[in-house]
């Protein structure tokens, strides 16, 4: 029995050599594909300090980050694993928030509270083409000023693998791990054009949040469980409680 993991590539590597590491085998179909957008930073604002809510942000520009002086700047991370993407690409001062936009948001305004980052600088925030929430928005309604840049796009996968079609028509997975609502909504589409939907709703459908897990609920599926934090951690104990579930 197989573990499906829908998250997008290169990310989803590293999920599912953690989930080996727990004893599990392993299905891909990544449901986003991602697409740097090109970067041309046409604001003449003095940058005090970069955001960032999701990896892919920073691997879009990494070509570009040291021609634009931007590595010398602080960068807030929405989580563990941006942070870690930020100091790889060459970020010596990095702020990690609690794993979602609205704990950025609240990191960015303590910081200005506590004097480490002036109210009055401009942000930088590095962005997906689909926003979940307007956190440029959000800070501006705070009185802070944002420059907001798209630099990457993460495009739906319409095709199941064949190896997960045939997975789902033999009952060989045993539940699916989903991290975004969009590609919760691509897994969706897929399954259905696939003709696979009825199998695959059948089983424990484990979200990074309860706001993914509202997308998986509102197509009927019955099993559905949303992590306590956004956080691989938490979806991997989420994980273990439905298999232990459907196990007793």
């Amino acid at each position: 029995m197989s573990i499906l993991v829908t998250r997008p590539h290169p990310d989803n590597e590293a999920t599912a050599e953690n989930l080996r590491a727990r004893g599990h085998a392993v299905l891909l179909a990544p449901m986003l594909k991602f697409e740097p957008v090109a970067f041309h930073d046409k604001s003449e604002a003095d940058y005090g300090a970069i955001i960032v809510t999701s990896a892919n942000a920073i691997r879009a520009v990494v070509p570009q980050l040291r021609d634009l002086s931007l590595l010398e700047l602080p960068l807030f991370a929405v989580g563990e694993h941006t942070a870690a993407v930020a100091r790889d690409a060459g970020f010596a001062e990095v702020i990690v928030a609690g794993g979602d936009a609205a704990a950025l948001r609240d990191k960015v305004m303590r910081s200005a509270r506590n004097k480490l980052l002036k109210k009055k600088s401009t942000l930088l925030y590095l962005a997906g083409a689909d926003l979940s929430r307007d956190l440029g928005a959000e800070l501006g309604a705070e009185g802070y000023s944002v420059v907001t840049q798209t630099t990457y796009r993460m495009a739906p996968v319409k095709i199941l693998p064949r190896d997960v079609c045939d997975g789902f028509a033999a009952h060989g997975i045993e539940a699916v791990l989903h991290y975004s609502r969009r590609s919760a909504r691509a897994f969706l589409e897929a399954a259905r054009d696939e003709g696979v939907e009825i199998s695959a709703l059948a089983i424990p459908q484990c979200c990074l949040s309860e706001t993914v897990a509202s997308v998986l609920r509102d197509a009927g599926a019955s099993q559905v469980l949303g992590a306590a934090t956004p956080d691989e951690n938490a979806l991997f104990d989420t994980l273990e409680r439905a298999l232990r579930t459907r196990l007793a």
